[in-house]
């Protein structure tokens, strides 16, 4: 400086650092093995099963009518899969990855199922009650066949060692589009009856992310709570406008998406029913739609692979082990298994909307889910009583998706901590996989849409189901790429190694190197020497 002075030096700064990386999330009230008190646990277990049964009306109510049945066996298929589903659960939370997972249908098989409704030897059926046992007996048996494929790859371990290869980096395109890749049945479906859907959409957000801010206290009600709140409130306002005369004048499109009495499931359902294995006839078995049924249960591994891996990350587990996820793979294998048998006319797979509801409780407890599979056991039985909570009107649950897998997909954005986001490696592999993930099943919906059939299209009708069922799942595609990306791009230098984040999971490869994931993912009565382990 001019006079020969010096200049202060300036004033020391806290250096900044970013966010610590957690592979257990926080602030998460109750993980899988801490279950709430018990009034709070039903409470919450019936909040789940409230969150499911949009999956399991939605499916079956676009589904019978193809298939020539009326309410009573829409009813009857609703009370069936809310049985299985059941029984999964069970299965999944006691002998399968032990996490609160729900087991219940899923969308990836509904173009298998629609491509067995429109086969050829079911065209000439007149009567429509034989039409529809021809029909489900055909489904149950490419069920029962495809369900081999995840009970041989999951058992045997074989999808243990393909998700050894799984790093973080490769984990957020398939987990995010697993939920973001559901948008379609978010908005669209809200807005078929906005002035019933967007309501509860606010009232969602206003009891679950504003109340609890403006009330000062350590109890969680009106956000452990917001679905059962705000879905109560809407429901009854729907029911005052359908009394009311709001829809005497609008097309039937418009009363069957609003009206609260348009679902025609409480009139089609016995006060009492159990169902029981091929109540609907013997299964009937063809080649071609049991290899075709095969790729939608391969589309489910996928999907359901990136809703364990959000699962264990909103019951604040450890990162989830190979082996651990092939055992469940197994089991999910054999709640297909149980589809077909008891002829719930649709495959099951991890719900995703149920983890979701995690995220927005904060509640991972494994007990809570097992009370919500007992409640969905209960009212399978009990037709009538099912039957009312089932008729919520379809853009009430739509509003319930838009949040859930909201949850979902930023579950799969919350694996970038472990990765390196300044590498122009990671930047590629993570845009292309999702912006392929997102582009490439939107051409073959669209073509689909337009056309009436696949871009692959040949007189074999399996072999098309074969090829565009995959092609159009968001999370099959992007979850695809970036594990071969990953992998063709891996060089094995420590750098790189540290980029993908593969250096915060190595120890959790085996549950037994880290004694969290041995108290989380451990087998009761010691059956963990049935099942491949490292």
């Amino acid at each position: 400086m001019a006079g020969g002075g010096t200049s202060a030096p300036p004033p020391k700064q806290e250096e900044l650092q970013p966010h610590p990386v957690k592979d257990q999330l926080p602030n998460v009230s109750y993980c899988i093995t801490s279950p709430p008190p018990w009034p709070e646990a039903i409470l919450l277990g019936f909040q789940h099963y409230l969150v499911m049964l949009g999956t399991t009306v939605l499916i079956p109510s676009s589904l019978v009518p193809q298939m020539g049945g009326g309410n009573a066996e829409k009813a009857k298929m609703i009370q069936t899969l809310l049985f299985v589903a059941g029984l999964n659960t069970l299965l999944q939370t006691f002998f399968g990855t032990r996490l609160p997972a729900v087991i219940g249908g899923s969308y990836s098989y509904v173009p298998t199922t629609i491509s067995i409704i429109l086969a050829g030897r079911y065209s000439d059926i007149v009567n429509p009650q034989e039409k529809f046992e021809r029909i489900m007996r055909g489904i149950q048996g490419a069920l029962i066949v495809a369900s081999t494929l995840q009970i041989v790859v999951g058992f045997s371990g074989l999808w243990r060692n393909v998700a050894r290869f799984l790093s973080p980096l490769s984990t957020v395109p398939l987990v995010a589009l697993s939920g973001f890749g559901l948008y379609e049945l978010g908005f669209p479906v809200l807005s078929k009856c906005v002035e019933i859907g967007l309501p509860q959409l606010i009232l969602l957000v206003v009891f679950s992310q504003y109340i609890p801010h403006m009330i000062k206290g350590d109890r969680h009600v009106f956000d452990r709570f917001a679905v059962i709140f705000s879905v109560v409130i809407v429901w009854i306002y729907a029911h005052l406008l359908t009394v009311g005369g709001a829809y005497k004048n609008v097309s039937v499109k418009t009363q069957l998406s609003c009206r609260t009495d348009r679902a025609g499931i409480i009139g089609g359902s016995p006060w009492i029913s159990i169902p029981y294995p091929f109540q609907w006839g013997a299964p009937t078995f063809d080649a071609g739609e049991a290899f075709a049924m095969m790729a939608a249960s391969f589309v489910a591994l996928v999907e359901s692979t990136g809703a364990f891996f959000a699962v264990s990350r909103y019951a604040s587990a450890t990162p989830l082990p190979p082996s651990v996820l092939s055992r469940g793979v197994g089991w999910q294998g054999v709640g297909i298994l149980f589809s077909g048998i008891f002829g719930t006319g649709n495959g099951s797979s991890v719900s995703i909307e149920n983890a979701g509801l995690l995220a927005l409780t904060r509640v991972g407890s494994r007990r809570v889910v097992q009370i919500s599979a007992s409640f969905m056991i209960f009212f399978s039985i009990l037709g009538k009583f099912g039957a009312i909570f089932a008729s919520i009107p379809a853009p009430i649950i739509a509003a319930l998706y838009c949040f859930f897998f909201a949850y979902v997909g930023s579950a799969g954005l919350s694996f970038l901590q472990f990765c390196n986001l300044n590498s122009f490696r990671i930047k590629f592999i993570l845009g292309f996989s999702i912006f392929m993930g997102l582009s490439i099943p939107q051409y073959f919906n669209e073509y689909t849409a337009v056309n009436g059939y696949g871009p692959v299209h040949t007189r074999a009708r399996w072999f098309n189901d074969m090829i565009n069922v995959p092609f159009a799942s968001e999370p099959f595609v992007a979850g695809f790429l970036a594990l071969f990306l990953d992998v063709t791009l891996h060089s094995k230098d420590n750098a790189t190694k540290k980029d993908r984040g593969m250096h915060w999971w190595d120890k959790f490869r085996s549950f037994k190197t880290d004694t969290r994931s041995e108290e989380f993912y451990s087998l009761p009565f010691n059956l963990n020497k049935f099942f491949p382990s490292v």
